[in-house]
């Protein structure tokens, strides 16, 4: 949701710009939801000049830095690398289903099977780290990276002609991981509803995008 700019007070408090639909925004927003940090939301359907952080991972690095409470990087500098590089890894995934997701009618017809394939580099990391969460038996930053796309690839289910799902043997663990991580607290603060984010996809294809939909029953 998009309107006049808000007159802020110079308290001190972090100004957090949004779109309710972005997963790079949510990223963001998990954190502060995660530690409960106090911040001024504002929804813009396009980024202005701002905000003085930008790019999801730096602004998470920076949070936890800051807020060490709970902490969500590893501590060891090591696996606080590796993990970055995990995360990073998760580039692959996106762009391959973004044309899917986004209703794309140009989306390349074996988009999906890339997506698989970028997709089970984290099935088996996950079956190799052997535990619950990416970070352990807590959840931890790589959980909560890439978490906005799994809360929006089932919209998949609603939008395409085969009515696509994550293959149930394929991408096990996954799955598994998916239904711990959406009975976290901070993720279910954030998290918007499948059916809004199949209805805001098919808006913008007709050219139509329709923001405010994410604040259905809270206007």
């Amino acid at each position: 949701m998009s309107s006049t700019r808000p007159d802020l007070p110079e308290d001190g408090i972090l100004r957090y710009f949004s779109m309710a639909f972005c997963p790079f925004s949510q990223r963001v927003h998990l954190l502060l939801a995660a530690k409960n940090i106090p911040h001024h939301k504002i929804y813009l359907t396009a980024v202005e000049d701002q905000p003085t952080l930008v790019e999801s991972l730096i602004i998470a690095e920076y949070l936890d830095q800051q807020y060490p409470h709970p902490r969500l990087f590893p501590t060891d500098p090591l696996q606080k690398a590796l993990d970055k590089i995990l995360i990073e890894r998760f580039a692959p995934v996106v762009r391959a289903v973004y044309p899917v997701l986004t209703c794309n009618a140009n989306a390349p017809p074996d988009a999906l099977q890339k997506f698989e394939k970028a997709l089970d580099v984290f099935e088996t990391e996950l079956t190799k780290r052997g535990t619950p969460y990416f970070a352990g038996q807590t959840i931890g930053i790589v959980d909560y990276m890439i978490w906005p796309w799994f809360e929006r690839f089932p919209s998949m289910k609603l939008n395409t002609k085969q009515r696509y799902e994550l293959d149930a043997k394929r991408f096990e663990k996954l799955l598994k991981w998916r239904d711990l991580v959406a009975q976290d607290e901070a993720v279910q603060k954030t998290a918007l509803d499948v059916q809004l984010h199949a209805e805001f996809q098919k808006s913008k294809t007709v050219g139509n995008p329709q923001y405010d939909i994410a604040f259905k029953g809270k206007l």
